[in-house]
């Protein structure tokens, strides 16, 4: 069985545009593909920051941590095996003053590790973590997605792709003076223009 990791990035536990419009794209995912195992995660419930014991524990060789080390390791190791061992990525975020929400950077910065996410080549930078898709649900008040003034979706798609997560849909409902439904209603119905080419695929 697949599994599907879904992210809720709102800091509103109730009445939350994103967390609903996240939800249903989680269900219709499951309606095309059938059941996923699922791993949920609400950042509202926190998330901690890098600080200088973390990048310390981070950068010792992991044969050479030392137990508090491991154990200031232990909340990004938990977040980033979540992420490797799924397969289909939803995450659901608004839009907060042109950029993501603290806890959704918080959460990046824990699980986009160097050798373990992404890893330094000849080449350049290699990310680790692919043959997954993600769906980024990116909900508003205004800021239409991928305009000059939408500082999140970009970010998003770029450092999801730096580690290896190319096959990203955005799925992006700004009001702009619609209703909260019709906004919803659109972004929905991206996804099931979407899903029927996802379906030939298999």
């Amino acid at each position: 069985m697949k599994h599907l990791l879904r992210i809720d990035a709102s800091m509103r536990t109730t009445n939350s545009r994103s967390r609903r419009l996240g939800d249903a794209v989680a269900e219709r995912l499951k309606d095309m593909h059938g059941p996923y195992a699922t791993t949920y995660r609400n950042l509202a419930e926190g998330v901690p920051f890098v600080d200088a014991p973390w990048i310390e524990a981070n950068f010792t060789d992991p044969g050479a941590r030392s137990q508090e080390q491991r154990a200031v390791l232990a909340r990004s190791d938990a977040l980033f095996s979540e992420l490797k061992q799924a397969d289909v990525l939803v995450l659901a975020t608004p839009i907060y003053n042109f950029g993501v929400p603290a806890a959704l950077k918080a959460w990046l910065d824990m699980v986009v590790r160097a050798k373990e996410a992404f890893r330094y080549t000849a080449n350049g930078p290699e990310g680790l973590l692919v043959g997954k898709r993600a769906y980024l649900v990116v909900v508003s008040g205004g800021t239409e997605s991928d305009s000059t003034v939408d500082f999140a979706t970009p970010y998003l798609r770029h450092i999801l792709s730096f580690i290896g997560i190319t096959d990203v849909h955005v799925l992006g409902s700004a009001l702009g003076g619609a209703e909260p439904e019709e906004a919803d209603r659109s972004a929905l119905a991206a996804l099931d223009e979407l899903l029927p080419d996802e379906a030939a695929e298999r």
